[in-house]
């Protein structure tokens, strides 16, 4: 499952630098966690690193983006390899 802020971000700036695959960047109005990007840290870390820093525990599993620790672990590697990225949704 990838990760989604919600609109309760208050653009604070802590998440983005704690992403290792540079899935969260600034969106028109809040931060936005790319899903093609987003493996809950998994490969890096236990615990995704921005719920771990946001303030305001405005990051929640997105609803719409259901994958297993596997799959994330298969895009982790995808990532880190350089394997073709599909496009954001």
């Amino acid at each position: 499952m990838a990760l989604l802020i919600t609109d309760e971000c208050i653009n604070c700036d802590v998440c983005e630098p704690e992403c290792p695959n540079q899935a969260i960047s600034q969106g028109e109005e809040i931060y936005e966690i790319n899903p093609n990007l987003c493996t809950e840290c998994v490969g890096h870390y236990d615990t995704p690193q921005c719920v771990e820093v946001c303030p305001v525990n405005c990051i929640i599993t997105h609803p719409n983006v259901t994958e297993s620790h596997e799959q994330l672990l298969a895009k982790y590697h995808a990532l880190i390899t350089g394997a073709e990225r599909a496009p954001q949704e």
